[in-house]
């Protein structure tokens, strides 16, 4: 086994009560601390704690690219390179039409382009660069970071389809993909070409399948409901077995679209049953072309914190 990573922090443990177990996660055989930014914790804060915390190599899964100005955005990856002693990965993307419109008073125009235009222009920046440039989607003038980094900052960038993938493999470190199957890896990783891949793999340690599928038929009607997921999950071939939930949330019937999920769509997108049966499933993402399986343990009423400890690839 290569990287083997976990998403923090956990759901509903304040952020100061992982410093025990980040400690821990090394000797237990993970690689990785890996972040998310929807409505909970921001992106950056936990992991500045756990570079505190651990030597593990921290990553940000993702980072908007429409939530912060471009030089915010560098001087925040630079800072956290710093703190981390140069084990920072930056992740960005364009996030989700809700989180950055909705929450965030932001236009969500022409993703691709201001994804592509914010990772050039933080390669420039993070390499000490005077930017100034007139992107397709944001001009820069005269930016220049007063702290470089030591070391190069790896960008990784969020990607489900063929565009963004290619453009992961052509101009960054690599992409980083989530809701999709073990058996999708190979599509992706064809798009992508030799990049690092990261992939978060949500895991219900349950072996109450009932309820398992229960949580995972409420994100997926979340989520695969998206315009970008569900043209994603076109292309990964699963388009007719989810019309009728597309069609149920277009109507407006929320609990019918969760309901109509077939329950081999939920078993490809959600690890469950025992601890054991998730680590392999987990490997099975690792064997089939993710370099980077990103753990992202699901609400089971146990302990988060014993769930992470068991899921380990040591444990």
């Amino acid at each position: 086994m290569g990287r083997w990573g976990i998403t923090l922090p956990l759901v509903g443990v304040p952020v100061l009560d992982h410093r025990e177990l980040v400690a821990e996660l090394g000797d237990l055989g993970y690689t990785d601390i890996w972040s998310a930014e929807t409505a909970g914790t921001d992106a950056f804060t936990p992991l500045a704690l756990a570079a505190q915390w651990s030597d593990l190599r921290l990553g940000t899964a993702i980072a908007p690219v429409y939530t912060r100005g471009p030089a915010t955005l560098a001087m925040t990856a630079a800072t956290l390179a710093e703190v981390s002693s140069h084990r920072f990965v930056l992740g960005i993307g364009s996030s989700s039409p809700a989180i950055v419109q909705r929450w965030n008073a932001a236009d969500f125009t022409e993703p691709f382009k201001r994804t592509r235009d914010t990772l050039r222009f933080l390669k420039a920046a993070l390499a000490g660069e005077k930017v100034s440039e007139q992107y397709d989607t944001f001009a820069v003038r005269g930016f220049r970071l007063e702290r470089v980094p030591e070391q190069r900052v790896p960008i990784m960038l969020a990607a489900l389809r063929p565009n963004m993938l290619r453009l992961a493999g052509r101009e960054a470190d690599g992409a980083i993909t989530n809701w999709l199957g073990a058996d999708d890896v190979p599509k992706v990783r064809a798009e992508l070409g030799d990049k690092e891949l990261a992939a978060r793999i949500f895991v219900c340690p349950t072996e109450n399948a009932e309820a398992a599928r229960g949580l995972g038929r409420m994100l997926i009607s979340t989520y695969l409901t998206v315009p970008a997921y569900a043209a994603f999950h076109d292309w990964l071939g699963r388009g007719e077995l989810l019309r009728p939930m597309h069609e149920a949330w277009q109507a407006g019937d929320r609990r019918k679209a969760a309901e109509v999920i077939p329950d081999e769509v939920v078993d490809d997108l959600v690890v469950h049953g025992s601890v054991e049966h998730c680590r392999a499933r987990v490997a099975k993402y690792a064997a089939n072309g993710v370099d980077t399986p990103i753990i992202a343990v699901l609400p089971t009423g146990e302990d988060q914190l014993e769930l992470v400890r068991a899921l380990a690839p040591g444990a």
